[in-house]
C-alpha cells in the first residue's frame, strides 16, 4: 500500500521562505491542515512552516483526514504508521528537497507518524516535537541509529488525556530516552490537546532547534 499526500493541499508560511528552516505540522485525527496553522503566532520567527493534509479520510461521520486507520481504541497498528510516514518523507523530498533543517511538530496521530518518519531517516530530520502522541512498538533498521545520534526530542501530554491507551504511554516512556535526547512535559489538568503552558514550552525547544540550524548555537554533545 502506498499513500499520497496532496501538495495542493499544504499551508505555508511565510511566502517568502528561501533559506530558512523548516517546520513541518502534522494534524491529529479527524482535523486537517488548517488545525495546527493557526499555531503559527506561537512558534518561533525565522522560520518556515508546512502543515500538510493527511492521506486519509477517516470513515463517515468523523470529518477531516486522518493519517492511518483506527480499528481498535485500545491498538494501533505499527505498519499503518510506516506507511504514512513513508509518504511523509516522500513529500519531503519533492516539497523541501533543498531545507538544510527539518523539523517535526506532530499531534496525536501526527505525533506517532513524526516519530515513525525520524525512525525512518534520522539523518533526514533534525527534531520532532510530539504531542499527545507515541512512539509505534517494533523494531525499525534504524533504531540503532537513533541511539548513536539521539536527535532531540520534545514529548508533551496530559495527565488527563484518555484517548492514547495507557500501555503506548508507558511504552514511550521508556523508549524515547533509549533513542533521542529527550525534553518534555506531563501537563496537569491537560486532556487530549496543546495548552499555553505547552505552547511556551515548545516555543523555546523549536528556539533552540532554530538557532542551531543558523549556527547560532553549537549542537549539544
Amino acid at each position: 500500500m502506498t499513500l499520497t499526500i496532496a501538495a495542493e493541499a499544504t499551508l505555508w508560511s511565510p511566502a517568502d521562505r528561501a533559506g530558512l528552516p523548516l517546520l513541518v505540522l502534522l494534524h491529529g485525527y479527524g482535523a486537517d491542515e488548517r488545525d495546527l496553522f493557526g499555531l503559527v503566532p506561537y512558534l518561533p520567527e525565522g522560520i518556515a512552516v508546512a502543515a500538510v493534509a493527511a492521506p486519509l479520510t477517516p470513515p463517515w461521520p468523523m470529518p477531516g483526514r486522518s493519517w492511518y486507520p483506527i480499528d481498535d481504541l485500545q491498538s494501533r497498528d505499527a505498519t499503518q504508521i510506516t506507511i504514512a510516514a513513508e509518504a511523509l518523507l516522500r513529500w519531503l523530498d519533492a516539497e523541501a528537497p533543498d531545507s538544510a533543517s527539518v523539523a517535526l511538530l506532530g499531534f496525536s496521530q501526527g505525533a506517532a507518524v513524526a516519530l515513525q518518519a525520524l525512525r525512518l531517516q534520522p539523518s533526514r530530520l533534525d527534531a520532532v516535537v510530539a504531542l499527545s502522541g507515541y512512539a509505534a512498538p517494533g523494531a525499525l533498521p534504524d533504531d540503532e541509529v537513533l541511539r548513536d545520534e539521539r536527535p532531540r526530542v520534545f514529548w508533551g501530554r496530559g495527565t488527563h488525556d484518555d484517548v492514547i491507551p495507557q500501555h503506548l504511554i508507558d511504552h514511550t516512556a521508556q523508549w524515547l530516552p533509549d533513542h533521542a535526547e529527550l525534553s518534555g512535559r506531563v501537563y496537569q489538568g491537560l486532556t487530549h490537546s496543546i495548552s499555553a503552558a505547552e505552547l511556551n514550552d515548545v516555543r523555546t525547544f523549536l528556539t533552540t532547534w532554530r538557532d542551531q540550524a543558523s549556527g547560532s548555537v553549537p549542537p549539544a554533545s
